[in-house]
């Protein structure tokens, strides 16, 4: 099919054009929405105020995701799709004689992948504080080997920007040890399609997810089974969509990046399907239905492994839910730093998420 011309699977009619244009809109609204693991109040808050304004039915867990829910034909057996709203980031660790910042990791990423990015910290009292994540021995006319020093924990700091030479003077900013630290997003759409962000992974997976559920309202559509949405918000820290899954569901999808790199079949134009992750295999069986509905509607996709990765699907099956599990979504080149897609990848993954929720589960 040309993806965007309604077509019949299964007996179900997919619904209307990818409307890139809206998809694109929520996208930056959402990466530009700090959410740094553990600091998610008000990406969630956000995502609810959509589903509501959808008249979706959801609840909140304890841990602060969403599970928004669409009843299907068959309500007997379900399926869940997963994306996260959490990023990378990072949380104050010292406040240095100077009165810079020291920083702890929120999630996996290099420090080269941040250095010279701007950033807010988060107060415990609201308020915001800019910025700029730098070596400390950034000044060449002062450091000599300011270009080969390791960029890690001991070299990288904040340096603010108030007028703090001390640590009382960054305290008295409201500064305090276990602050969050959210780095800027600096999204950018070109004229040739690209998409360019941090937080890409996983909020481009989100806005699919938001726009998809939009879809199936708007059009009326009627599921084939029970459907569940499960927005999560500590994926990054390895925990997202590990709880709170209905006893129902049979299948679990997790909405996630393709990794891009070396020896890798992912790239930034179609919907990329992990096979293998860190984790181990994903259902074959399910893996390979993904693999012939991509193939029936001439949706482009890569098979792919995923050498240094993880999904909320895998923590499913680790805290010993009893589902059948695959990992799909748009790929994305340099992951964990300045990342990058293409509306082609969005589109494809639109369309392989609307064909799967469109047919019927397999029945055995």
């Amino acid at each position: 099919m040309k993806i965007g011309i309604p077509i019949t699977l299964g007996g179900y009619i997919m619904s209307t054009t990818f409307k890139e244009k809206e998809t694109i809109q929520l996208l930056q609204e959402l990466v530009e929405i700090p959410s740094p693991s553990g600091y998610t109040k008000e990406i969630m808050d956000f995502m609810a105020s959509i589903l509501g304004n959808l008249n979706v039915p959801y609840k909140k867990t304890n841990k602060g995701a969403l599970i928004a829910t669409i009843e299907g034909t068959d309500t007997s057996k379900h399926r869940l799709l997963t994306a996260h709203t959490d990023t990378l980031g990072a949380m104050v660790k010292e406040v240095k004689g100077s009165g810079r910042l020291k920083l702890t990791m929120i999630g996996g990423f290099n420090w080269n992948a941040v250095e010279g990015e701007y950033c807010h910290i988060h107060t415990a009292s609201g308020k915001k504080i800019r910025g700029t994540i730098l070596m400390h021995q950034t000044t060449v006319h002062v450091y000599k080997n300011a270009g080969s020093l390791d960029r890690n924990v001991e070299n990288i700091e904040v340096r603010l920007d108030e007028k703090v030479t001390n640590p009382e003077e960054t305290r008295a900013l409201g500064i305090e040890i276990g602050d969050f630290v959210s780095f800027d997003p600096r999204f950018e759409q070109t004229d040739s399609g690209f998409i360019k962000s941090r937080h890409l992974d996983d909020k481009a997976s989100t806005a699919l997810l938001l726009q998809l559920v939009a879809s199936i309202k708007e059009n009326g559509l009627k599921l084939p089974n029970t459907t569940h949405f499960y927005i999560s918000n500590n994926e990054e820290i390895g925990y997202g969509g590990n709880s709170n899954i209905p006893p129902e569901v049979v299948e679990y999808i997790a909405v996630d990046m393709g990794a891009i790199g070396d020896g890798q079949a992912s790239d930034e134009y179609t919907v990329s399907i992990c096979a293998k992750d860190s984790s181990g295999p994903y259902h074959y069986e399910l893996t390979r239905k993904l693999v012939e509905l991509a193939k029936q509607q001439n949706i482009e996709y890569k098979l792919d492994i995923y050498p240094f990765y993880g999904s909320d699907a895998s923590a499913a099956i680790r805290a010993g839910f009893d589902v059948k599990h695959a990992l799909f979504g748009p790929g994305i080149e340099s992951s964990h730093a300045y990342e990058r897609t293409h509306i082609d990848s969005l589109r494809n993954s639109a369309a392989l998420l609307e064909a799967y929720v469109l047919s019927p589960m397999e029945t055995e």
